[in-house]
């Protein structure tokens, strides 16, 4: 857990704790204590720029070059809102959403909650090892193949020796290697006009590209681990109720660098590879995007990137399906506790790994099972929506700190709009 700061405010019971007076100089700590705070949010948009989105976003790009970028920068007030609400409920209630909703509704919606998270973190796990191994492929010139249980392997060994905070010190930082696609977008000759149009006047289309794309879009920004695991964070860190405005402050600077990558990288891949209708159908296809900047060194580049952003995810997604399963059982859990202490929680972990590591060799391509994790999450994510707002709304869970109605619209009209998206991408057979 974090160390106790001395400048924030504490809690007693569940009454919310009275701000203490700002004596010379509290501005300065307050400042201090604030930029100390930032982690949560910023954990869990860094995860979001993981493998699934990075290959998703550049597969867009290639596909429908701009016509999605209007969609890329929705996604902002989309993720910003369902942060917040899982901001709130963690600061709130003190306790992750698994362990809510097992306390709130009948066995039923807990098992449907479950489910929906596990089936989807576990194929996120798999499609992300692919994508280790595939970025390690193409910085040691060798097949992914065989590299996919060293990178297992390796996750597991950081999860089961190192320390909570020692991971999100890494995480908060790690997302930083895939800027350089915000640098290749302004040598690669896009087209900025058409950008401007397809971004504030876009064209909406039933084509298959354009629906799978939208789907998988929002399928792998509003993956539910990302706010799960918020919640997660939230609870094991405990701040005071006082400290909800700087967490949410936490989780919407978390967000817009995110989704800034996420842009400029549908951006790079449209006027690199879109424009000139090639396909990405592995990762060296992808590291082509890069090559307006870096030349030869490409694949170098989006090779670290992909390795980055997979160790971003997969201490996550792992630790998403152990605290799940845990509060579902309610067993003693938490990355900070040791091995012995846990074995329950620590086991979940080793079989995710297995499970993730057993579909990875099933054959699909990386980029291919990047993007099907995509689809399957944008599927699954209006059940994990509903129980989140249903969660946020519950004066019984947030006593008299409920979602406003502005937020609680916001929620839904996310969820209707996931929603909407997966039954026109079901109709169109699926593809």
């Amino acid at each position: 857990m974090t160390e106790p700061d001395p400048d924030a405010p504490t809690s007693t019971g569940s009454s919310p704790p009275l701000a203490r007076p700002l004596a010379a100089g509290g501005v300065t700590r307050r400042v201090h204590s604030f930029l100390r705070t930032l982690g949560p949010g910023l954990v869990a948009a860094a995860s979001d720029v993981d493998p699934t989105t990075v290959a998703t976003v550049a597969v867009i790009g290639a596909t429908t070059v701009y016509a999605l970028s209007w969609l890329t920068v929705l996604v902002f007030p989309i993720l910003a809102a369902v942060l917040l609400i899982s901001s709130k409920v963690g600061v709130v209630t003190g306790e992750d959403l698994q362990t809510l909703v097992r306390l709130r509704f009948g066995r039923g919606g807990q098992l449907l909650f479950l489910g929906s998270i596990l089936v989807v973190t576990i194929l996120v796990i798999a499609a992300d090892l692919e994508a280790g191994a595939a970025a390690l492929g193409l910085l040691l010139h060798t097949s992914w193949e065989p590299l996919v249980a060293p990178v297992a392997i390796v996750v597991l060994g950081l999860l089961l020796l190192g320390t909570y905070d020692e991971i999100q010190q890494v995480l908060k930082y790690i997302m930083l290697v895939l800027l350089a696609y915000v640098a290749a977008a302004f040598v690669a000759h896009v087209d900025w006009s058409l950008v401007a149009k397809d971004a504030f006047a876009p064209t909406v289309s039933h084509d298959k590209d354009y629906v799978a794309g939208a789907l998988a879009l929002l399928g792998t920004t509003l993956t539910s681990y990302v706010y799960v695991w918020h919640t997660i964070e939230l609870a094991e860190e405990k701040p005071a109720l006082d400290w909800l405005r700087p967490k949410e402050a936490d989780a919407i600077i978390g967000i817009f660098f995110a989704v800034a990558i996420f842009w400029f990288i549908l951006v790079t891949t449209g006027a690199t590879l879109g424009v000139h209708h090639h396909k990405i159908q592995t990762a060296q296809d992808a590291a082509a995007a890069l090559r307006p900047i870096a030349g030869s060194a490409a694949s170098y580049i989006f090779g670290i990137g992909l390795l980055g952003s997979a160790f971003v995810a997969l201490p996550v997604l792992m630790g998403t399906v152990a605290y799940v399963v845990g509060a579902e059982f309610d067993w003693r859990r938490g990355l900070n506790e040791k091995v012995r202490n846990a074995p329950a929680f620590y086991a979940v972990i080793a079989v995710s790994t297995l499970l993730g590591t057993g579909i990875a060799y099933s054959g699909i391509s990386p980029i291919r099972l990047l993007f099907i994790a995509s689809i399957v999450g944008g599927i699954a994510t209006p059940i994990t929506l509903v129980f989140l707002l249903l969660v946020a709304s519950d004066p019984q869970l947030m006593r008299d700190h409920t979602i406003g109605r502005g937020l609680g619209i916001a929620g839904w009209a996310v969820t209707g709009l996931v929603t909407v998206v997966s039954l026109i991408y079901l109709a169109n057979g699926g593809g």
